[in-house]
């Protein structure tokens, strides 16, 4: 084990909370200060407590990681504030932007204090087995020391990008943060299919979930684009080939996943709230 992670102060140990402190725990983390009012308990030296209150105000965490449901954040940020004076923010919220997050902890810190280090990650579900894929957004005032700490925490739970305009990030949402949803939905109607064709439920299952899984897995070893992949597979006037005609068909997949995208990064601006005006 290399290095140890500084010092860590998570709010909130929900499911995506709990996948990223299993990654932590994993790569080795000083003692850390998890506030979380469900979770049963941590390992020590690090302490689970039910309230920011109970955090003692000398603890100077490496970085705050932001990780509660995005509606209740607003009720913590006043205790919070006085942390993110000395730390840089980590949010994984769902839907706030960096500059409505970062006026709202502005506020709640004196008249004149600097402005928070606020950096935006968006993780999804397969962080919890360490393949997952973050995608982060990090204007100033945050530092590359702060960037490389971010970069080095998410990558405790899978593979991190970043993009430079924080506009991009409803794309993200749409395709990797909701994109697990999408592969679960395929392994559903393969097995349904297989069970409306004739296929005995639990084998329509089996071969459903591994091909989807399997399919990934190569993917992921092989190294090639998702394009020659499905080549590879494709023989001239063969099955596959007879399939594929019917889901590229421009009023099928093509369209329908367009529009979808393009429906899920819709929805992720609405949740942002009001965008600036350039």
């Amino acid at each position: 084990m290399g290095e140890l992670l500084p010092p860590l102060q998570l709010i909130g140990c929900g499911k995506m909370g709990g996948a990223m402190l299993d990654g932590w725990l994993k790569e080795g983390l000083a003692p850390s200060f998890i506030v979380d009012r469900h979770r049963d308990s941590v390992p020590p030296p690090h302490q689970l407590v039910r309230s920011l209150d109970a955090v003692p105000a000398s603890f100077r965490p490496g970085m705050i990681v932001l990780a509660t449901k995005p509606q209740k954040v607003d009720a913590v940020l006043p205790a919070l504030a006085p942390f993110a004076a000395h730390a840089p923010v980590l949010s994984v919220l769902a839907g706030r932007t960096v500059e409505s997050l970062s006026a709202a902890l502005n506020a709640c810190l004196p008249a004149g204090s600097p402005p928070p280090a606020v950096i935006r990650a968006m993780p999804n579900t397969p962080s919890a087995i360490g393949q997952g894929m973050t995608v982060c957004y990090a204007p100033p005032p945050a530092t590359p020391a702060d960037r490389r700490l971010c970069a080095r925490l998410m990558s405790a739970v899978g593979e991190v990008a970043w993009i430079e305009h924080e506009d991009q990030m409803d794309m993200v949402t749409a395709i990797s943060g909701s994109g697990p949803a999408y592969v679960f939905l395929l392994a559903e109607l393969l097995e349904q299919v297989g069970i409306d064709r004739g296929l005995p439920a639990p084998l329509a299952r089996q071969i459903a979930r591994q091909t989807v899984a399997g399919s990934g897995a190569l993917m992921q070893a092989s190294g090639l684009d998702a394009a020659t992949l499905r080549q590879n597979v494709t023989s001239p006037g063969g099955t596959t080939q007879q399939a594929l005609a019917v889901l590229m068909a421009p009023d099928a997949w093509p369209a329908t996943l367009d529009a979808a995208l393009a429906a899920a990064a819709r929805r992720a601006r609405e949740l942002s709230g009001p965008q600036p005006v350039s």
